[in-house]
């Protein structure tokens, strides 16, 4: 079986730069493959990416535990024994059920949903307000842990989670790659064979952008940049202008 590993392992492993790479249409006008080495957390169907265009991730991560049933094969096919692995309790079961063998000896990081941690009882935002590594916002509506090896909260979407993660990391910057969100019900960049998965991150939308916003704001207070290399991203009417440092046909500089 895989071992349950703290956020330190990958704070340890990653450098000044960090990148959240989505499964976004906008991944495929992105020059991925010049991330540095370990500097990328895939989300989901991102594996796409590991031993091609990103050779050495810094981590997979993976939330729903609907993408396991629909998707194993290729997070089995494409992921490196060493990658790290960010995954919710509900994609560990999944992975037990179809293929408990997959875990063995991987290092594992437990995303926890503050509000429904495992083995607890469900906690309000207000409840949790008051901790000493949590940040709420105004309204309530979204909260960021500084301590994710406590929990995190899932905002509507992975990329949320790992946020809180490369945040924890305390990296200068987090590039967000493919994190497009308002086109999330056409195809991602990998579905290629006709094998599309619903989403519901346009329908969550408010809520996952309120989580960046407070996600800025904290990363700004710790002098984090977060960066939005997505020319289609909603993020950008909320505060994100597109960076195309990556962009096709652009030269990095």
């Amino acid at each position: 079986m895989g071992t349950l590993r703290p956020a330190a392992i990958l704070k340890s492993q990653s450098g000044e730069e960090i990148y959240i790479v989505g499964s976004g249409p906008s991944v495929k006008d992105t020059r991925v493959e010049v991330l540095p080495e370990r500097s990328a957390i895939l989300l989901n169907g991102a594996v796409t990416l590991c031993n091609d265009a990103i050779a050495d991730p810094l981590a997979v991560a993976v939330e729903d535990e609907r993408f396991i049933w629909k998707r194993f094969d290729l997070l089995k096919r494409k992921l490196a024994p060493g990658t790290i692995l960010l995954l919710s309790v509900s994609v560990i079961r999944a992975i037990c059920e179809i293929d408990p063998a997959f875990l063995h000896n991987r290092s594992i990081i437990l995303i926890d949903d503050l509000r429904k941690p495992y083995g607890a009882e469900r906690c309000d935002l207000r409840a949790l307000a008051p901790l000493p590594f949590v940040v709420v916002d105004e309204k309530r509506d979204a909260g960021i842990s500084l301590d994710p090896d406590r929990g995190v909260f899932q905002g509507g979407s992975v990329a949320i989670s790992a946020l809180q993660f490369a945040m924890f990391c305390r990296p200068r910057s987090i590039g967000l790659i493919g994190i497009d969100i308002a086109n999330a019900d056409q195809p991602r960049f990998y579905e290629m064979d006709g094998n599309v998965a619903s989403s519901g991150v346009v329908r969550g939308a408010p809520r996952i952008i309120a989580h960046f916003v407070l996600a800025q704001q904290v990363a700004g207070t710790q002098g984090i940049a977060i960066v939005n290399h997505s020319p289609l991203s909603a993020l950008i009417s909320a505060g994100f202008p597109y960076d195309d440092n990556f962009a096709r046909g652009v030269a990095t500089g």
